[in-house]
Order: C-alpha cells, then sequence, then structure tokens
C-alpha cells in the first residue's frame, strides 16, 4: 500500500485498538516523548520481515533504522526496497548484534528462522530493547517458559506476531463468544491446507560466497550445508524449524484458545505422517492433534500441508462450537451460526491476499504492528503479549512430541508440563551449539 493508503486504512480498521487499556505508566525504553518516533531495527529480511521493515517504514510513528540479514545478497534487496518508503537513511548490517549495542534504538522485529527467535529475542531484551517476534514464540516448549521468563526479568514489551488478535471483528467475535452469543463452548476446531511441493533431498554444497551460514546456524548444533535448505524449507527440519503446526497452526490454534479462554491442557493427542513425497522433510505433512483442557472442552486441529482440499471452503480457519450455536472464523471476519445451522450473523472479512502466501502481508499485521508501537509510545496493553502467546507455543510442541513419540501425554493444567512419560518429557528442551545456550 501506499502510504497515505496504509495510514488512512489502518487507523480506520484500528479505533477500536486505542481505546485498550493502558497500563500506570510509560514503558521505559522509549527515548523521546509519544509525539515523536520509535526507532525500529528489522532481523531476518527474505519474506515475513519485508512486511514488518514495509510496514514499520510507512507509519508515522515509526521509522527504520537498521536492516539486518545474514545474506548480503537479500539485505541489498531489502535496502533497496525500505530505502524508498521513509526519508531516515536506513544502515545495512550482516550482526545483529551490533544493532543491540546502539542505544538510539527502542525495539526490533524478528522474522528470522525458529531457532533463533527465542534467543535474540533474551539478548534483545537484556540490551533494553522491545520485541516484535514473530511466530512461534520458541523452537521447542522450552524455549516458550524461557521467552517469558525473560521478558519478565527486563520489563520489556514483547509482542507476538499472532496478528488476529488485533483485528477489530475478530475482537468482536471474541467478546460475543465470552458473553454467550453461542452457549457454553466445548470445542474449538483449527485447520490448515495447502499444496506444497516436494523438497527432495538434498546434497552436502559449498556454503554460498553471500551467505554468514555460521551465524544463521547460530544456536542450532552444526549441520554441513546442504542445496535444499535456505531460505524456506529449513522450516521442516528439526534442527531449525518446528513444522506446519507451529508454522502455521500457531494463528488458527491461537484463535482457539482465545476464543475458549484456555490455558494449558491436560491431555494430548496426535496422529499423522509424511505421505506425499520421499524427501528430507522431517514432520507430518498430515496431522490430527487433539488438545483436551479441563472441564470437557478441546481444541482439534488438522493440517494437511500437501492437500489443499478446503474446509468450510476456506483453506485456513477456526470453528468454535458450543451449546447454542457455532462461530466460523476466518481472517478478520466471521460468521455466526445458530444450533440448527442457520446464519446468524455474518462479519466475513473479504479476502485482501492468498491465505497461504509465505509472505502473509494482510491488514492485521499492520493493525498489530501499531498495536505493538502505540504500546511502546504510549503505554496500551499489548494485544499479544509473549506471556500469553507463548502457552499457544506450548500447545503446538506438545501437539509435536505427542506426534514424534506415538503416545497420548498427559499433561498439567498448570504449565503444561508432560506427566509421567520420561521419554516424552525429555523433548521439552533441544540441544544448543556449545557457547550458546540461552540464559535468563
Amino acid at each position: 500500500m501506499k502510504r497515505r493508503t496504509f495510514i488512512k486504512g489502518a487507523a480506520a480498521a484500528g479505533a477500536g485498538l486505542a481505546a485498550t487499556t493502558r497500563v500506570a505508566s510509560p514503558l521505559f525504553a522509549f527515548n523521546g516523548s509519544p509525539a515523536e518516533k520509535v526507532v525500529m531495527a528489522v532481523m531476518g529480511l527474505n519474506g515475513r520481515g519485508m512486511v514488518h521493515a514495509e510496514h514499520f517504514a510507512k507509519m508515522p510513528n515509526a521509522e527504520v533504522a537498521y536492516l539486518c540479514d545474514v545474506d548480503s545478497t537479500v539485505l541489498a534487496k531489502a535496502m533497496n526496497t525500505t530505502g524508498k518508503l521513509q526519508s531516515r537513511a536506513i544502515k545495512a548490517v550482516g550482526d545483529f548484534r551490533r544493532v543491540l549495542e546502539d542505544k538510539n534504538v527502542d525495539a526490533i522485529a524478528i522474522a528470522t528462522p525458529d531457532h533463533w527467535h527465542t534467543p535474540m529475542t533474551m539478548l534483545a531484551v537484556n540490551a533494553g530493547k522491545h520485541v516484535y517476534l514473530e511466530k512461534p514464540s520458541g523452537h521447542d516448549a522450552h524455549e516458550d517458559e524461557l521467552v517469558v521468563a525473560s521478558q519478565k526479568k527486563h520489563n520489556k514489551l514483547v509482542q507476538l506476531g499472532t496478528q488476529r488478535r488485533s483485528g477489530p471483528k475478530l475482537i468482536e467475535a471474541v467478546q460475543m463468544i465470552r458473553d454467550g452469543a453461542i452457549g457454553k463452548v466445548y470445542l474449538g476446531r483449527a485447520w490448515y491446507a495447502n499444496t506444497r511441493g516436494t523438497i527432495g533431498k538434498g546434497k552436502v554444497a559449498p556454503v554460498p560466497s553471500n551467505l554468514d551460514y555460521e551465524l544463521w546456524q547460530g544456536p542450532a548444533p552444526r549441520t554441513p550445508y546442504h542445496d535444499n535448505t535456505i531460505h524456506y524449507n529449513w522450516h521442516w527440519f528439526k534442527v531449525w524449524g518446528t513444522g506446519e503446526i507451529c508454522n502455521n497452526g500457531t494463528h488458527e490454534i491461537d484463535v482457539c484458545r482465545w476464543a475458549m479462554g484456555l490455558d494449558y491442557p491436560t491431555r494430548v493427542i496426535s496422529t499423522g505422517s509424511r505421505n506425499h513425497f520421499d524427501d528430507d522433510w522431517q514432520f507430518p505433512d498430515s496431522q490430527q492433534a487433539i488438545f483436551e483442557f479441563e472441564g470437557g472442552k478441546s481444541i482439534v486441529w488438522q493440517s494437511e500441508s500437501c492437500n489443499g482440499l478446503p474446509t468450510f471452503g476456506r483453506s485456513r480457519g477456526s470453528y468454535i462450537v458450543g451449546t447454542g450455536g457455532a462461530m466460523l472464523i476466518d481472517g478478520d471476519g466471521y460468521i455466526q451460526y445458530d444450533i440448527k445451522g442457520k446464519v446468524v450473523k455474518d462479519r466475513a472479512a473479504a479476502p485482501a491476499v492468498d491465505p497461504v502466501n509465505t509472505l502473509g502481508d494482510d491488514p492485521l499485521t499492520a493493525l498489530h504492528q501499531i498495536n505493538f508501537i502505540d504500546a511502546v509510545r504510549t503505554g496500551i496493553s499489548l494485544t499479544a503479549p509473549i506471556a500469553d502467546g507463548a502457552k499457544t507455543g506450548m500447545l503446538c510442541h506438545l501437539g509435536t512430541i505427542a506426534q514424534q513419540t506415538g503416545r497420548i501425554l498427559h499433561t498439567s493444567p498448570a504449565n503444561g508440563h508432560i506427566i509421567g512419560d520420561a521419554a516424552a518429557a525429555a523433548l521439552w528442551g533441544r540441544t544448543y551449539q556449545p557457547g550458546w545456550s540461552p540464559v535468563v
């Protein structure tokens, strides 16, 4: 969008967000007055990070000071694109740690591979920066706990990139559900369908001259460079990625958990497998996970990464079922049904972008980032604070552990920890490259 269109549209759609509850005082690490701009740095620019950079550069109350990527070709392209969107000159950096040394940077946006999310966030808040963090919140369940503990220790804002939390219509739908519009809710269904192709079987290859592969790996154990990994296929390797349940399930499962007012489950079951190709993909391309909670409530996740047959005519979405009806939620829109399936209220969103596009640029992202900037500037509440968002991340990781072990997991409703299964509990965290283990 052009700058004028972006500002006008975001202001109109986000009017309800301005009334979000304010905290007792401004939030400390912003260097100027609320009338001035939040100085941003954006980490990871090959896909989603470009959406971040362009949005922040267009905002009237933010500006981008640094762009950072370990791929010099990607970085140069991002500099050329983003530099045209604001008057302030942008600095290009290969090593993000140099950015953390700049006291003039108020906040950073992280859109790196998943294995960097928690360690980079922890380093940032320790350096006094607020963070806009793309999902998932961590590479594993232990990192979900680490990132929350670090945020609390350093008292910085960390917004998880579950942008549906900032959707005006979704906020309305959730409030309706909480007010009893569909009766007592007991089931949430979340789904995602795509037609991803094979990633093949990679071969060990020389590291491209434009890539700092050592820093790209960072906290992950060292692995020889393969020709089918970077820049996107790392999602499907356990050492760096987290599979479809974290890649896309985070959004839809989060909507169910939010609407139903749920935290941690008591039981997790998962089935599925890799069906479509014989390649290096290490996660299921078809998965059905069930999360059971106290009070007889449950969330069901279904993904088909390589078979795009839609559900309710949609490639992704959430469906909340209650004793008095149901609510179909899609993007920033919803349809309310009565107990017989008759439409009671239709507030469906017009599809603005391809819902399975890897960049994921949409109006909700703009609203979510505006909420983050306003929280840094004025102290209003985040719509997706990490302390809550990491609970969704933990659900997704529990689904992966149940899938990998092939067993029913019994978990504590107090914190999600696995009960009575030492082998499954051993998958709670990961092994780090020596010298890279994050410490709160």
